[in-house]
């Protein structure tokens, strides 16, 4: 009797001891990772192409050398399985294959991410990795695959935890680091149960560009940046090098406003949450570029501490997130939630804080930092009282540093 070569497979992978420690690759994701995804501006309309233009601009912008450094495929690069089961690319949109994409992509000193499914198929209704997971794991390795984004599409009656597991350990298996990304939309919290299991797990349903709204779309919703961030309350113990919370992929770039851009990157930034551009490359405005390779906010973003912003101060329309950076530093974010400009006076001499997570506390009525304005330049210190007018929708953000 002819057995499967797909069984074979999966024999041959239980048979390599899988070291006690192994789960996800610690060689990744020491802080959030960063790169582009196709799926907010291309959908299913994915191609070697594209791709590849896409891994160019990548360089040619400036981005690979801000750290930006994965070139990202969503849904809908799938062919067919073939009769023992293996995954194909689909040879209409990848005739050369995906190992020869993966080495035109590293020859540009960038990294491959490749994107499946939990479910039997993926959100587009490909074929998913259910039942397939060594084996697709093992292509993947072959091809030189660096990320996987594992989403969460036709899972009836599946359990998100060992579903999320059982592909963790075929990847791990293969030997090959790659970066893992949960994307099951928070709906199972997987920040209880995914810090050794993935390297991030997205904390809401997709992202949409809009500042504040929300689109039900009957069984899920696209949300708006406030609804998202809104969403982030309570997650930030989670957080730490190689495990990050995900936003979901920017819209920067993608028509809002850019003081709206502006604030969507610096939130993302201030929040740990991996900076996956989600724009054009090939066409963005010199006014987008700006904003995706803001040397300060990547920095801020790139701490090596891995520390989560908090929301410090809440004073409803204006909000204030703190964050503990290296070096006794920190990042503070001044967010206007509103649609009209605001002023706004800090007196520091009458503010505390304590954080459990960076175990620091700070009192600025006697502690005194010098600050620096990210965006803008300006430089001051917390010995007077700190006032700016906060652009609607905008953000001001400040680098301290202790005098």
């Amino acid at each position: 009797m002819r057995v499967p070569f797909r069984f074979l497979l999966l024999a041959l992978a239980l048979c390599i001891p899988l070291p006690a420690s192994a789960q996800k690759s610690d060689q990744v994701a020491r802080t959030p990772q960063m790169g582009w995804n196709s799926w907010n501006t291309f959908g299913c309309n994915v191609d070697e192409r594209m791709i590849r233009e896409m891994a160019d601009a990548m360089v040619a912008s400036g981005m690979k050398d801000a750290g930006y450094e994965y070139i990202n495929i969503d849904d809908c690069w799938h062919g067919t399985r073939d009769a023992d089961g293996n995954i194909r690319p689909d040879p209409k949109t990848f005739p050369s294959g995906m190992k020869a994409l993966a080495d035109y992509v590293h020859a540009r000193g960038l990294k491959l991410g490749i994107y499946s499914d939990a479910g039997n198929t993926t959100c587009a209704g490909r074929p998913g990795s259910r039942g397939h997971e060594y084996q697709d794991a093992l292509a993947y390795a072959r091809w030189g695959i660096d990320y996987v984004k594992y989403d969460w599409c036709d899972t009836k009656d599946i359990n998100p935890a060992s579903a999320y597991a059982t592909m963790r350990d075929a990847i791990a298996r293969t030997g090959r680091p790659m970066l893992f990304s949960i994307c099951e939309w928070g709906d199972n919290k997987p920040w209880e149960w995914a810090l050794d299991v993935g390297h991030s797990w997205r904390t809401t349903g997709d992202i949409y560009p809009c500042w504040s709204c929300e689109h039900n779309h009957g069984s899920w919703s696209s949300l708006g940046v406030l609804p998202i961030l809104d969403k982030q309350a309570g997650l930030r113990k989670y957080a730490g090098p190689g495990r990050w919370n995900d936003m979901d992929m920017m819209e920067v770039g993608n028509g809002m406003t850019e003081e709206e851009d502006r604030a969507h990157f610096s939130l993302w930034a201030m929040l740990a949450s991996p900076l996956i551009a989600g724009n054009d490359l090939r066409s963005m405005s010199e006014a987008t570029r700006r904003i995706l390779t803001h040397r300060g906010m990547i920095a801020i973003n790139q701490d090596r501490l891995g520390i989560q912003a908090m929301k410090w101060i809440d004073e409803g329309e204006v909000e204030l997130y703190l964050k503990p950076l290296d070096k006794g530093e920190y990042a503070l974010l001044f967010l206007n939630r509103g649609d009209a400009a605001r002023e706004y006076t800090l007196d520091w001499a009458f503010h505390y804080m304590k954080d459990d997570i960076s175990k620091r506390e700070i009192d600025f009525g006697h502690q005194r930092f010098a600050w620096r304005d990210v965006w803008h330049g300006g430089e001051g210190s917390t010995a007077q009282a700190f006032t700016a007018t906060l652009p609607a929708h905008g953000v001001v953000v400040l680098r301290l540093a202790p005098r």
